[in-house]
């Protein structure tokens, strides 16, 4: 198994690759040990996303994919700020989301769960930070689903982030959790993460982005490195 060359991770902060609990990471973890490969011209410049591929609807998942009339579930507005670990703000950065619907079920040949799909819900968009690092999206609060990593299993309502650098190779994924959710101390995904960190995962709950009448509003601020880092997802 190889591995870019690149600032080294902590681990006091990040997801281990391997985590017993968590039963497919016994599965993908590395084995050997990494070794180490320098990032050439391709790695650092392509492939790369054109600005013009974000339209405007992209943002919003509640529209993106209606085909007749708006989807069932509780309206969230989802809001932060992408920032480096001085806590500079990085416009222009392309960030994508990915959820269940209302139902807690994916949009996807795989997810066989027994909930019912939302013809007006796709689960999936994107957009890009503007001059302050801001993005923002409205959806729907996703449901917790059963999966089949122990007896009993069930994943806290979240949302999968995807952010992208200049390339390809940039690429970090995270995940946002919902404040008070009563399945934190039973997921081993978020048990994961070491407990100092966890709550950096954790959105707040906004009045000042809850729209009347229509949506409650949810802050995530994300922070690409240093010592306040939003943990991500391990991948060899």
């Amino acid at each position: 198994m190889m591995q870019k060359t690149q600032t080294a991770r902590d681990w006091t902060s990040h997801p281990s690759y391997r985590h017993a609990p968590y039963k497919s990471t016994a599965l993908r973890a590395p084995s050997k040990p990494l070794t180490p490969l320098p990032e050439g011209l391709s790695e650092l410049t392509g492939p790369v996303y054109g600005h013009d591929a974000v339209m405007g609807l992209d943002s919003d998942m509640t529209k993106n994919a209606a085909m007749n009339g708006a989807p069932l579930g509780e309206r969230i507005v989802v809001s932060g700020v992408v920032m480096g670990e001085d806590g500079k703000p990085l416009p222009n950065t392309l960030v994508e989301v990915w959820q269940a619907n209302a139902a807690g079920r994916y949009v996807h040949t795989a997810d066989q769960h027994d909930a019912p799909l939302d013809p007006n819900f796709l689960g999936g968009g994107r957009c890009v930070t503007d001059a302050n690092g801001v993005y923002r999206f409205t959806s729907v609060k996703p449901g917790a689903y059963p999966w089949g990593n122990h007896h009993n299993a069930w994943r806290p309502a979240h949302v999968h982030f995807s952010l992208f650098g200049p390339s390809i190779a940039t690429r970090l994924i995270t995940q946002m959790y919902f404040p008070g959710d009563p399945l934190f101390e039973f997921d081993p995904i978020l048990g994961g993460v070491p407990e100092s960190s966890r709550d950096r995962l954790v959105s707040e709950f906004s009045l000042d982005l809850t729209e009347p009448g229509i949506a409650l509003g949810y802050r995530f601020d994300i922070v690409l490195r240093g010592r306040n880092q939003t943990p991500f997802e391990s991948a060899p």
